[in-house]
């Protein structure tokens, strides 16, 4: 290996893919810092951020930051798809109503960040590196 050459540069196109998923995992663990669930989520999130720091450098698949948030907004989107209202059901031995709030917001904010983090992880890749004698 030449002074020139980097690990990423000898290895496919797709070998930044499997830590980009590891990046989005962490996104997901600190979107669930917001919920009940941030008291487990969030230390596993750290502690696997920093997994990921010290093994591999946060270079361009960090932007699966952003993919894992959104996954996270696109999941309540999902959840509250009957709303926003109240909706009333009814089976053959109970009834019930339940509140749902309106998915759409959620829904943008979960497409916008998954489609940012996707675009901007697939952009850096096409990035031509400094000093490579490119004009």
């Amino acid at each position: 290996m030449t002074a020139g050459d980097t690990p990423d540069a000898t290895r496919g196109p797709l070998s930044q893919v499997p830590w980009f998923v590891a990046w989005a995992v962490v996104g997901v663990g600190v979107a669930l810092g917001v919920s009940v669930l941030g008291i487990f989520a969030i230390p596993m999130a750290l502690l696997l951020a920093v997994f990921l720091l010290v093994r591999h450098h946060a270079d361009r698949s960090a932007f699966g930051l952003l993919a894992g948030m959104g996954l996270i907004s696109l999941y309540v989107a999902y959840v509250q798809r009957k709303g926003p209202g109240t909706v009333s059901w009814h089976t053959a031995t109970e009834s019930g109503t339940d509140t749902y709030m309106d998915p759409r917001p959620w829904l943008v904010a979960g497409l916008l960040l998954v489609v940012i983090g996707i675009a901007a992880f697939l952009w850096q890749g096409h990035k031509v590196p400094e000093g490579s004698g490119s004009p």
